[in-house]
């Protein structure tokens, strides 16, 4: 078993609530600055920093539609199920290589405390032991907008899920390992919520708010991925060789590269929608399309300068998020699952890279905060 630190922020999970302003009838604390010149008796305010002008206005929202967080800590238990699946495609003779580890599941208690939120999680499974793998993911919400950031390095434990030949029949290479393979993918998306005041994120994906009436909101974004593979085109033909026999068909030039780097940026568009299905339950749907400009560079077989290959390209992206929750303010529990897909697409071969998270958790909020003290 492996321990691993894992710090999750997640900023509307106890920022203030809704910006309100203040009038004269207003009861006034002691020490709130109210000035009244001799020559006026227009009351004047004390100016608020735009430091906190901009903090408050990431949860500026509609109450009546979105109720605020009740508490300033919250512990919560979560096993958080990661996978990564790539395929390889050679456009030319109907050739292609589906890539995946076995799934990895890591479980742990988290703790939070206003806008921090960090735990420890255990890895389980066979997985555990691979040392060159490393997982870094970050979601950071609030009422306005997202960013997810992403940084994965798989390790050696591959495994043939898909090979297609032609007409040959391969089912004796399905799930057989491979550790010719490296391959990692770092990304950020940021993305803009239009309907912030009456749709929340946060309600569906970080546990911080309650969305009281159903409602959905159209989002833009913009995002970069880089992604780099290399694969040893020997070993997996000596691998087919062994399973299918010595005379089987060998695999096409457009399968026979040893590196590879991509990079795209995007521009995206979609929507989300909560649905308020019964008292406390939320179910949320999103789904973003981008419209990605991809440049890639590499090297196929030999050492020759003709073996070295590059593209510009435009292709989509797609970004889907799931979730079903329970939050009654005090107890909270629910699933998530995040999907990216991204592809590069050229004449001669294509490849694409499905990677994603599924989260099952359950939580406990403490500590009262003080505008709901006043009201029991």
């Amino acid at each position: 078993m492996k321990l691993s630190l894992s710090i999750f922020f997640t900023l509307l999970l106890m920022l203030p609530a809704t910006v309100r302003s203040r009038t004269l009838t207003d009861d006034i604390p002691l020490g709130d600055s109210l000035r009244v010149d001799s020559g006026n008796t227009e009351p004047k305010k004390k100016k608020t920093s735009w430091i906190k002008r901009v903090i408050d206005s990431f949860s500026d929202y509609d109450e009546n539609y979105i109720e605020p967080q009740h508490y300033l800590f919250t512990g919560m238990l979560q096993a958080t199920y990661s996978y990564d699946y790539y395929t390889l495609r050679d456009n030319d003779n109907d050739q292609s290589v589906s890539l995946a580890p076995d799934g990895v599941i890591k479980l742990g208690p988290y703790f939070g405390w206003k806008w921090l939120f960090a735990g420890y999680t255990f890895t389980l499974g066979a997985s555990s032991f691979n040392k060159t793998k490393t997982e870094f993911d970050l979601s950071f919400y609030t009422s306005r907008f997202g960013i997810d950031l992403y940084y994965r390095r798989t390790g050696s434990d591959y495994k043939l899920r898909n090979v297609r030949l032609g007409d040959l029949n391969t089912k004796a290479l399905q799930n057989v390992p491979f550790n010719g393979v490296r391959a990692g993918v770092t990304g950020l998306d940021l993305y803009y919520i239009f309907n912030y005041r009456h749709f929340s994120y946060p309600a569906a994906f970080s546990q911080s708010t309650c969305q009281k009436i159903s409602c959905g909101s159209w989002m833009a974004g913009v995002g970069y991925t880089k992604n780099t593979l290399s694969l040893d085109y020997e070993k997996l033909q000596s691998l087919i060789e062994e399973k299918l026999g010595p005379q089987t068909v060998e695999i096409d030039s457009g399968l026979k590269f040893k590196n590879a780097s991509y990079f795209d940026i995007n521009i995206s568009g979609g929507y989300a929608y909560n649905k308020v299905f019964a008292r406390n339950f939320l179910l949320c749907v999103s789904g973003l399309l981008a419209l990605s400009y991809k440049q890639s560079s590499g090297r196929t077989a030999g050492a020759l300068e003709e073996n070295k290959f590059s593209f510009r390209k435009f292709s989509p992206n797609l970004i889907g998020r799931f979730a079903v929750v329970y939050n009654n303010t005090r107890w909270y529990a629910g699933f998530s699952a995040i999907v990216c897909s991204t592809n590069y697409l050229d004449a001669r071969y294509t490849t694409n890279n499905t990677f994603g998270n599924m989260n099952l958790y359950v939580g406990y909020n403490f500590g009262l905060r003080k505008r709901y003290k006043t009201k029991k």
